[in-house]
């Protein structure tokens, strides 16, 4: 594909990550975005209009206008998890490259996807910008020079911001009083026990979202990369500390299952620079004099010297997108093709009758009701299509056919009214 300016149609437009793609994209003349589809066609009408500079692109509402051979890239950021399937996998059947930004898609059927997007002879890659994909070239990174990984992952969307004068917490606009972190700011000798005690002082707030588990989900899918624990460990932890924190348990540290993937909650002092949901992967450090030198140039290296940590305190959304819009024309494959080495899988948090309607809301796509595990893919594959584990976001306007008790996985034959597209999409990424 050597067309120039390479013409780019845009799912989810009016979203944030759209307008942070589109206001990047009219410093790149390489690129035009000529297509952004959205249900709001009068907010995407609006957004071009406070942008400027985009006068190749048209607001159009759906599928049914969408002109296919006049796209050489599709950016899909809908986040909805029907229509953006259905946006990716005609992308693909019109030999259109697809850069996937919607982690949910990713997680549900991105196995699929890029099954048919290489019978097809077409491009498929997530999208820089987010974790899922930042984290993944940092891994290839790390691993091509040869250091041993223990523990990748991401922080959370919101640093804790802690005053010691105030022993006031806050996370984005909430607010907690929490003066007993005053005394664990500094790791004891005892890691667990500092991690346990600051857990403790915020419990008030939630760390936690649907939204981490599913973008470590996606990491999984391209690295191989498991979960030490179905929900992350999400210790409360300073940057400078991670090292530490992400040691084997036998050296004091949390991770029980070498490549873990992870989240934690970034703490933080007023002023301190912000980690800003970036990503690390924690390694072997191999020579000592080696890395006693990169510690003495600021990198963080655990106490022992045996651990460091690796990380980049950024993800940029839509202004990193062109990278990967370039790499997936010239044909770049970086990432091994996605398997699901775990599932994104919905676990019962109180007794759920049949019935009950599921519904993806708010910033962080929570489903209220269940919550988001990370669960072994082998032990998936192994259950009959009858106890399939449901994944994760095809439960999004399903509902359950049966009483299902608390703690119970969500299974595929527990749904009604999920997308059969959709639904086939998911049984053939599992099984393959």
């Amino acid at each position: 594909m050597t067309r120039t300016p390479i013409r780019v149609a845009l799912t989810g437009a009016r979203g944030g990550f759209g307008r942070t793609f589109l206001a990047q994209l009219r410093s790149i003349e390489r690129m035009t975005a000529t297509q952004l589809i959205d249900p709001d066609v009068d907010g995407v009408r609006a957004l071009l209009g406070e942008l400027g500079g985009l006068a190749d692109a048209e607001a159009i509402s759906g599928h049914a206008d969408i002109r296919w051979d006049e796209i050489d890239v599709l950016v899909e950021a809908s986040g909805r998890v029907e229509a953006g399937y259905r946006y990716a996998a005609d992308a693909i059947a019109h030999g259109v490259a697809v850069v996937m930004v919607s982690k949910e898609i990713e997680s549900v059927a991105g196995v699929s996807l890029a099954a048919a997007a290489r019978e097809r002879g077409v491009g498929y890659l997530p999208g820089d910008g987010d974790q899922p994909a930042n984290l993944l070239r940092l891994l290839s990174w790390v691993e091509r020079v040869g250091l041993p990984v223990v523990a990748l992952g991401k922080s959370g969307e919101y640093d804790l911001v802690f005053d010691p004068e105030t022993g006031v917490v806050a996370q984005q606009d909430e607010r907690i009083e929490a003066p007993s972190l005053a005394q664990h700011l500094t790791l004891a000798a005892d890691v667990q026990a500092t991690l346990d005690a600051r857990a403790r002082a915020v419990s008030a707030l939630t760390r936690a979202a649907a939204a981490d588990s599913c973008e470590m989900a996606v990491v999984s899918l391209y690295s191989g990369a498991t979960a030490d624990t179905e929900r992350m460990h999400y210790p409360v932890a300073r940057p400078s500390e991670l090292a530490d924190v992400y040691a084997r348990r036998g050296d004091g540290g949390l991770i029980g299952t070498d490549r873990a993937v992870d989240v934690f909650s970034a703490l933080r002092l007023p002023g301190e620079a912000s980690f800003a949901g970036g990503v690390f992967v924690v390694v072997e450090t191999g020579d000592d004099e080696t890395w006693r030198m990169l510690a003495g140039k600021g990198h963080v290296v655990s106490r022992s010297g045996r651990y460091a940590c690796i990380y980049w305190p950024y993800h940029f959304m839509g202004v990193e997108t062109p990278l990967t819009i370039d790499a997936v024309v010239r044909g770049e494959t970086p990432f091994t093709a996605p398997r699901h080495h775990t599932v994104l899988a919905a676990r019962a948090e109180g007794a759920l009758p049949a019935g009950t309607v599921f519904e993806v809301r708010g910033h962080h796509h929570e489903i209220d009701g269940v919550a988001p595990v990370i669960r072994d893919g082998g032990t998936v594959r192994a259950d009959s299509d009858d106890a399939l584990a449901a994944g994760y976001y095809l439960l999004s306007g399903a509902r359950l056919v049966r009483d299902v008790a608390a703690g119970e996985l969500i299974r595929l034959s527990d749904l009604d009214g999920v997308a059969a597209d959709v639904r086939a999409a998911y049984v053939d990424g599992v099984r393959r």
